[in-house]
């Protein structure tokens, strides 16, 4: 009996490591976490930056004014008014306050101007066009090291998990992500913001790549292969989908760190399944050669495919870094609304990963791309400037 208890964790730990389910569930988690946290940041940075550098530099030049002529706001300014009826002369003080009039020996509230009542909603925008325009760019530059790094380490991931198999890249992703949910969670400076989002780059490369190939060697029947693959990429659309609203309603209530170091703490329950579940394998060499990067290009239909996602991918990758500055800088956007600007694309994307999978066996593929595309363009297209 007591032995039968104390095999129990290793028969679990056994049959969790021959379960394609859990397998599943380690690789719709860490594509859930990643792009949550690609998501997550949109709303956060640029009002972040602002906080950080443009109210501190003019907070600095405020105070060094003020502390150049203390005198004029300590003492305050006087005339003499001279009086015929008992040849006195008498000292007043010139500044009064603002809306205040003395009629008979009584004081009198007069009602401010509507300009000032519209300045002082202006003032609730942002100020500062020149910085705005300058924190545009260094915003875009910040969100597309991710894409680059991805970029730069996919090719080097394939040929790696030929090698090697795919739960060591795996895991090496969920390290690398954590470190990145981490530092997002506590960096105060651009530069470590870019760092973090440099590192998020590299652990997503792991992660996808190492992830949906170990899906497509543990389901090995194409029927059973797609719907895999199907639920797995579930997982990216959901991150997409409550990343941006999770960012900006945590950021505004609660605070900058806190939507981080809750991805943080997802992030160690998916490295603690993928210790309970995954194993180091030996790669056959039959296994171990992968078709030619350069052969891959020069297939038309991989062109078309990689063009397409591109292009479609590409409206939303603009607006990441301008659409929250332009509602803040225009609309006076508080920081909760940010996010949820980008809930209606998040929910349309949702829905069609489940739709247009069944709907383009019926309609044709090109046909459901096409009209992607259009529709893509038109929404741009009716965007306001």
């Amino acid at each position: 009996m007591l032995r039968t208890v104390l095999d129990a964790p290793q028969r679990l730990l056994k049959e969790g490591r021959a379960s394609r389910q859990l397998v599943l569930v380690v690789v719709f988690v860490a594509l859930l976490l990643d792009n949550m946290l690609f998501t997550v940041v949109v709303p956060i940075v640029p009002t972040f930056l602002y906080d950080m550098e443009f109210k501190e530099v003019n907070s600095s030049l405020h105070l060094g004014h003020a502390g150049s002529s203390p005198h004029a706001l300590a003492s305050p300014a006087f005339s003499t008014i001279f009086s015929f009826f008992d040849n006195n002369t008498v000292a007043v003080e010139e500044s009064m306050p603002s809306g205040i009039a003395w009629m008979n020996d009584t004081a009198s509230t007069i009602p401010p101007p509507a300009t000032e009542a519209i300045s002082a909603h202006k003032n609730n925008c942002l100020q500062g066009t020149e910085f705005l325009e300058e924190e545009n760019t260094r915003v875009g530059i910040l969100f597309a090291s991710k894409a680059v790094m991805q970029l730069l380490v996919n090719p080097f991931v394939g040929p790696l998990t030929n090698r090697i198999g795919y739960h060591i890249p795996m895991f090496a992703g969920f390290v690398i992500m954590f470190l990145s949910t981490v530092m997002f969670a506590f960096s105060g400076t651009y530069t470590l913001l870019f760092v973090a989002r440099t590192l998020q780059g590299i652990g997503s490369s792991f992660s996808s790549v190492a992830g949906l190939g170990m899906l497509a060697s543990v389901y090995t029947d194409d029927h059973e292969r797609g719907r895999a693959m199907g639920t797995a990429l579930g997982g990216l659309a959901l991150g997409l989908l409550v990343g941006a609203p999770f960012g900006s309603v945590m950021y505004e209530f609660v605070g900058k760190s806190a939507p981080f170091l809750i991805l943080a703490f997802l992030a160690l329950l998916d490295g603690a399944l993928q210790l309970c579940i995954l194993q180091p394998s030996k790669v056959s060499p039959e296994s171990a050669k992968g078709t030619p990067l350069f052969l891959l290009l020069k297939d038309p239909y991989i062109l078309v495919a990689a063009g397409s996602i591109c292009f479609a991918n590409m409206g939303v990758a603009i607006l990441e870094p301008t659409l929250p500055i332009w509602m803040m800088q225009t609309m006076c956007s508080p920081k909760w609304q940010l996010g949820l600007a980008f809930l209606p694309a998040s929910v349309s994307y949702l829905i069609g990963t489940n739709l247009f999978g069944v709907l383009a066996n019926k309609m044709g593929r090109w046909l459901c791309s096409l009209i992607g595309m259009l529709v893509v363009g038109t929404s741009l297209l009716c965007l306001p400037s």
